[in-house]
Formats: C-alpha cells, sequence, structure tokens
C-alpha cells in the first residue's frame, strides 16, 4: 500500500495517531495558545478508518486493523468516503441509549460463526472527529480549523452508521456536555487548539473525564497488610461481594492511613488468596497471577470514572478516604453502575 493505492507518502497504514494528554480541570481559555474546540470523549475503540483505491480498513491506534471485526463500518466507508481520504475517529455501540464498550469488546472475541449474530444484534457506528487526508492529500500539516471544514464537507451526505462527531468552541457549552453527556457513557471531552497540525504520536490534545465519588468495599490490598500498594475493590453484586477493580498506586500517606484500618479477615473470606491479572483488570494491564492480601471488608470512598464494564471499572480508582463508620452491607450497587 502507499502512492499507488491513491494515499499520501507517510498515510499507508497502519497510522500513527495524536494522542491526548489527561487534566483534572477544564483550561482556561488560551490554556494550549489558541481558540479551543470541545468534543465529547467517546468510549469506544479509537479507530482509523482508510480509504484508498482498493476498498476500506480499519486500524487501532496501536496499529492492529480491526476491519474483520467491524464489517458493516468498513462497508460504509466504501460506500460514503472517496479514495485516498484516511480519518480518524472512533467505533462505538449503542444499546438502550448509552455506549456500551462490553459489546465492542465481544467483537474482538468472536469467530467467524458468532460475528455475523454479533453485528446484526448490536451494529456499530464509527464517530469521526479529523481527517489526516482528502482526496490523497496530507492533511496533517493544516491547523484544526481547516481539518474540520474538510471533515464536515466530506460527511454532509453520511447517514448512520457513519456520523460526526459533535464540537464546540462555546465553553458553557462544553460543560454543560461535561455534566450531561455521562449518563450516556460518553467519558469527558477531549479539548483541542483549532491552530494546532495533526502530531502523530504527541500528547498534544487534553482529555478530561468525568469522575464521581462513591463507595466501594476494600476485600484485599496488594502488597503487606502494613505497607498496602493498591485496593481490591469489591461491590455486592447478587449478593456476594465480587472483585470489581483495583486503585491507582498509593502514595506513602495513603497507604500508612489505609493501612491504620486494615485486618486479617475474621472470618472465610469470599475470594482465593491468588487470582488471574484479568480479575483486576480484564481489559488491560497484568494478565499474570496476582497475590491477594485479605482483609476484614471495610468501607473506602474512591473517584472513579463513567467506563463500566457490566461487572467491573475498567479504570483505576483513585482513593479518597477510608469510611470506617460505615458498614460494607450497606454500601449498594449505584444507579448508574445498574445501567451498565
Amino acid at each position: 500500500m502507499g502512492i499507488t493505492a491513491g494515499l499520501p507518502a507517510g498515510l499507508a497504514p497502519p497510522v500513527k495517531v495524536a494522542l491526548a494528554r489527561a487534566v483534572d480541570k477544564m483550561p482556561r481559555g488560551g490554556a494550549l495558545h489558541g481558540d479551543l474546540l470541545f468534543e465529547p470523549k467517546w468510549d469506544g475503540y479509537r479507530c482509523v478508518a482508510v480509504r484508498d483505491d482498493h476498498g476500506a480498513t480499519l486500524w487501532s491506534r496501536q496499529g492492529k486493523q480491526l476491519s474483520g471485526y467491524f464489517p458493516e463500518l468498513c462497508s460504509a466507508v466504501v460506500s460514503s468516503v472517496p479514495p485516498g481520504c484516511v480519518i480518524d475517529g472512533e467505533a462505538v455501540i449503542w444499546s438502550q441509549g448509552r455506549l456500551n464498550f462490553d459489546a465492542l469488546q465481544q467483537r474482538l472475541g468472536a469467530g467467524p460463526k458468532t460475528l455475523p449474530g454479533l453485528v446484526s444484534a448490536a451494529p456499530a457506528n464509527y464517530v469521526a472527529f479529523d481527517v489526516l487526508a482528502v482526496a490523497g492529500h496530507d492533511a496533517r500539516a493544516l491547523p484544526l480549523s481547516q481539518r474540520r471544514a474538510l471533515l464536515e464537507e466530506l460527511a454532509a451526505a453520511w447517514e448512520p452508521p457513519l456520523s460526526l462527531s459533535p464540537t464546540t468552541t462555546d465553553r458553557a457549552v462544553a460543560e454543560q456536555w461535561f455534566e450531561d453527556l455521562p449518563a450516556t457513557g460518553v467519558e469527558g471531552l477531549v479539548i483541542k487548539d483549532l491552530k494546532q497540525s495533526y502530531t502523530p504520536g504527541v500528547r498534544s490534545w487534553l482529555k478530561l473525564k468525568h469522575r464521581e465519588t462513591l463507595e466501594i468495599i476494600c476485600g484485599a490490598v496488594i502488597g503487606p497488610i502494613t505497607q498496602p500498594s493498591e485496593v481490591v475493590a469489591g461491590l455486592i453484586m447478587d449478593g456476594e461481594l465480587r472483585i470489581v477493580g483495583r486503585s491507582t498506586p498509593l502514595k506513602t500517606r495513603e497507604s500508612r492511613e489505609l493501612a491504620r484500618w486494615l485486618h486479617p479477615p475474621a472470618a472465610e473470606h469470599p475470594w482465593p488468596v491468588m487470582v488471574k491479572g484479568t480479575a483486576l483488570d480484564r481489559f488491560n494491564r497484568d494478565k499474570e497471577p496476582m497475590a491477594l492480601t485479605l482483609v476484614e471488608p471495610l468501607v473506602v470512598e474512591v473517584s472513579a470514572d463513567t467506563a463500566w464494564s457490566g461487572s467491573s471499572f475498567r479504570h483505576p480508582l483513585r482513593l479518597l478516604r477510608v469510611r470506617p463508620e460505615l458498614s460494607p452491607a450497606d454500601v449498594a450497587l449505584p444507579d448508574r453502575l445498574h445501567a451498565g
């Protein structure tokens, strides 16, 4: 593939993508040295759509080809995007008015016999937010304002499953999105500089994730009970205390404070002392067996983003404080997690 396939030099797949740096608060105007553009942070698979003279292929951020898992998106790109275009966006699946990351995950585990049923039951959508090439011309050096105009022109006649990510330059609108959209599974906002070129491999964008405070049960820790390094989070689901995730690594002060309240289990504990790494985080990080230091269940308050798979948190939790005055039996599954 390359120029002969109608693509600009340097844009034969797999294509390196621009990245975003996490921030904890909305930047002030001018924080990126230009006008700011706000858009939703979709909870899906980052996906570069490459349309050349031979057809369409889809590529992950890591350079893995995803075309075979999303045949309906490839067909739509062939039908609605002219050759010589490279588009950056997100593959998502909607279910009952919410983004359903679990359904996406099932696609990657599906075989030839089961994939058609998944495509039929939960069709995917492609949300485009940038364009890297148009009509065989490399657009990455153009400012975002011009790339967005080209993308809007390309998308003028699109129909589902292809769509254009909404954007706004109005900070008040963006703040409203940040409050309202997490109910649909949108993770937060991506914030970009309208004057910036497209910078592959560079964290030139900002991402602000919506987080909320909730109570979970610390049923175990990683590391010794006197010096825990991470919390192993549990919630009572279907009457059982189940592992639902882990915390970020604890700072020295946090570890010391938590250790004050940790005790060995007073009775038989429902968790094993060794689990697969995927039991703590099945979407990334270690898959090697992980030793748990079981403790008497203790309520702690954590900060979590919106990424809930239906049975676990997909991203690490941040420990806020210990709640020794609360009983683990009183910790209920939050309503929004029921919806997941």
